[in-house]
């Protein structure tokens, strides 16, 4: 008599490396398709198939989950805000031009320069970059501000970042490549100060 075949379960996966790796292919997936505004913890256990609690154990929020899809999962948001957001107004822009250098500065610049190049080859992930910075970084201090024009200012800071992060570890030009982070925050912080918190010509419009 033939052994009845064993029946395979269904249900939730646990929380194992196999798991882990599908929930960033889902995450990456709901990222692309809702951005990152949209998405949810909820949404991607949905798509991996797994429990929400699987996807916390794993990334305790939405912005640890961006990083690690981006391949930089050792940042954590959060805390690189607190640092922003601690001291007085008027040094914010050094202060957030130094956290930010200091995110891909971690490892003297070894990973950004892997996966920056690597990101911005993909049509997808590209797009997920400006909004790692923009919205997980910069979105909530802009909130602590309240001040007039936040998306205006949130994207100048963005193109200013940018243009040091490529000048400084993609197409590296000195001296502004071998300055130290502090040094680099010191001049280019006066300019997202004004950004930040300093009135805006009328942009044809735009600027309101």
């Amino acid at each position: 008599m033939a052994e009845p075949a064993p029946v395979s379960r269904r249900g939730r996966r646990p929380a194992g490396q196999d798991a882990r790796a599908e929930i960033l292919a889902a995450a990456r997936d709901e990222f692309v398709e809702n951005g990152y505004q949209a998405a949810s913890l909820r949404a991607v256990a949905r798509r991996a198939g797994v429990d929400p609690g699987t996807v916390r154990h794993w990334f305790p929020d939405k912005a640890r989950l961006l990083t690690a899809t981006l391949g930089v999962a050792g940042i954590e948001p959060d805390r690189v805000v607190e640092r922003v957001s601690a001291g007085p107004v008027e040094s914010l822009g050094e202060r957030l031009a130094e956290a930010v250098i200091g995110i891909w500065d971690f490892d003297g610049g070894d990973t950004v320069r892997v996966v920056i190049p690597a990101v911005m080859s993909d049509a997808e992930l590209r797009g997920l970059l400006p909004q790692f910075i923009g919205a997980a970084i910069l979105a909530p201090v802009m909130r602590a501000l309240d001040v007039p024009d936040a998306p205006l200012r949130t994207a100048l800071v963005a193109s200013q970042m940018s243009g040091v992060l490529l000048t400084r570890y993609l197409i590296p030009v000195d001296p502004l490549a071998s300055l130290a982070p502090a040094d680099v925050a010191r001049l280019v912080g006066p300019t997202l100060q004004r950004y930040l918190t300093g009135p805006l010509p009328d942009a044809g419009g735009l600027a309101r």
